[in-house]
């Protein structure tokens, strides 16, 4: 099954090399005062779901090179077209940058300073739904049956009642997010022109919001419309179950891998799984995944949508650096959540959703120079790339992954006990001539008949050079 569909391959390969860094645009940085709102709140406010706080384009700008600095060479955006709320998952104009975000003049720097510094680009594709604001919807309340627009959207009865309940399909039942009618030729085209147009402005991929509830045919057109214009965009689904019914080629690229988090968390942070369970789900999941979409897959611990991650290891840093650990080693692009990377914390919408910590006094440097060390990890060494990825060992709170391509092979082991582990050399291949140690500062790690795992750490062995 899962290497019979040859067009899988055409995944872009700059996929597998990614590290991507999620920004909510509004909650970044504010570089540019003058498209503040008069009522916008101040940048270290706690978290609402309404309000602003005035992050723009311009301070993605501002802070590219954070980015860079951590090693992460593709941005995801949450949605920064023309909206009437801070998440802006309810889009007026698909085709206006919101104007407390800049115009298209701030976008196109952001696109041109990105590629400058070897930096990737993927907007949010909202096609699902709309705002209640967007033109032709507005244009169904006020003209009814008469609108052109009337067979745009579900709309069940005339007149439109918005609220206290609306006569018309939504996403999830918000009555400001009125469900688009994807079985409408026009506005399947409308959609089309929206990937066309952020695509021809220089982005390099998109993310699909909800893609499961839009019908998989308008996809399939989709995809054929991106890759028509960019061969090397990258097309990325939302999925929170299993992602097999998106990696047959025909429509997403790779999913985002909220299966790996519920694995990778279970074991760090909830205690639900022990080693074994922890492995034999990475197993499972590796088998859903067709083969060449094994590495263009988009693996995370946290998003807009979750708690942040120090929140959910019960403001344990060390568990936290673990589970970052297991991240950035496995197969798939790996996606940092602005934020996550300094130890901010945060319950989940609107908690996870502050602004942006820029007074570096306030940062977990420990955790931010452990993820730093990791990706750059991850750059040197290919098998942590584009390796296999196996599991030799998994006993209790120690599991050691194997990663292996051509003559290199690297272990990562995790220990997320109180008590040192010494796991047999036997036990993970007894013929491998390790000969690096990552970290390499701080205690030391026996390689004769045993490999040492202290407890609560990662330790990652490697037959490359020294990273």
């Amino acid at each position: 099954m899962t290497d019979s569909i040859a067009a899988v391959g055409t995944a872009p390969a700059w996929v597998k090399d990614a590290v991507f860094y999620q920004i909510f645009p509004e909650r970044f940085a504010n570089a540019d005062p003058s498209r503040d709102p008069l009522d916008v709140h101040p940048w270290d406010s706690a978290p609402a779901r309404d309000g602003f706080l005035g992050g723009d384009l311009a301070g993605i700008v501002e802070h590219l090179d954070h980015v860079v600095d951590l090693g992460a060479n593709a941005l995801y955006l949450t949605p920064i077209f023309a909206a009437g709320t801070n998440h802006r998952y309810d889009a007026n104009d698909y085709f206006t940058i919101d104007p407390m975000l800049g115009d298209l003049g701030a976008f196109r720097e952001l696109v041109q300073e990105a590629h400058s510094r070897g930096v990737r680009l993927v907007l949010d594709a909202v096609l699902n739904h709309c705002g209640v604001g967007h033109s032709a919807f507005q244009d169904v309340v006020a003209h009814g049956a008469q609108s052109p627009y009337v067979n745009w959207f579900y709309v069940e009865d005339l007149p439109v009642v918005q609220r206290p309940v609306p006569n018309y399909r939504t996403c999830s039942g918000c009555w400001y997010l009125p469900k688009w009618n994807l079985h409408n030729p026009e506005v399947r085209e409308h959609h089309l022109k929206v990937a066309r147009y952020w695509l021809e402005q220089g982005i390099d991929g998109w993310r699909l919001d909800v893609p499961y509830f839009v019908p998989m045919a308008f996809w399939r057109q989709f995809r054929r419309v991106v890759k028509d214009i960019n061969p090397d965009a990258y097309i990325v689904a939302e999925e929170w179950r299993s992602p097999t019914q998106w990696l047959a080629g025909d429509t997403a690229d790779g999913t985002m891998n909220y299966t790996l988090r519920d694995l990778v968390l279970g074991f760090t942070a909830d205690g639900t799984h022990d080693a074994r369970t922890f492995a034999t789900g990475m197993n499972d999941l590796r088998e859903q995944i067709p083969f060449e979409a094994r590495n263009t897959m988009l693996n995370l611990l946290g998003s807009h949508d979750t708690e942040r991650l120090i929140t959910r290891h019960g403001d344990d840093p060390v568990a936290t650096r673990l589970a970052l650990a297991l991240l950035i080693t496995s197969p798939g692009a790996p996606m940092i959540y602005y934020g996550d990377e300094i130890g901010m914390a945060g319950d989940n919408d609107p908690g996870c959703r502050a602004g942006m910590i820029w007074d570096q006094e306030r940062w977990d440097h420990q955790t931010h120079q452990w993820l730093t060390s990791l990706v750059a990890l991850r750059a040197k060494l290919p098998a942590l790339r584009h390796g296999t990825d196996e599991y030799p060992y998994a006993v209790g709170d120690v599991v050691i992954r194997r990663r292996e391509l051509d003559r290199e092979t690297v272990l990562v082991a995790v220990n997320r006990g109180p008590i040192d582990a010494a796991v047999p050399r036997s036990a993970v291949g007894g013929d491998i001539a390790l000969i690096s140690v990552w970290p390499v500062a701080g205690r030391p790690v026996a390689l004769d008949g045993t490999l040492q795992v202290p407890a609560h750490s990662a330790v990652v062995w490697t037959t490359g050079e020294r990273p």
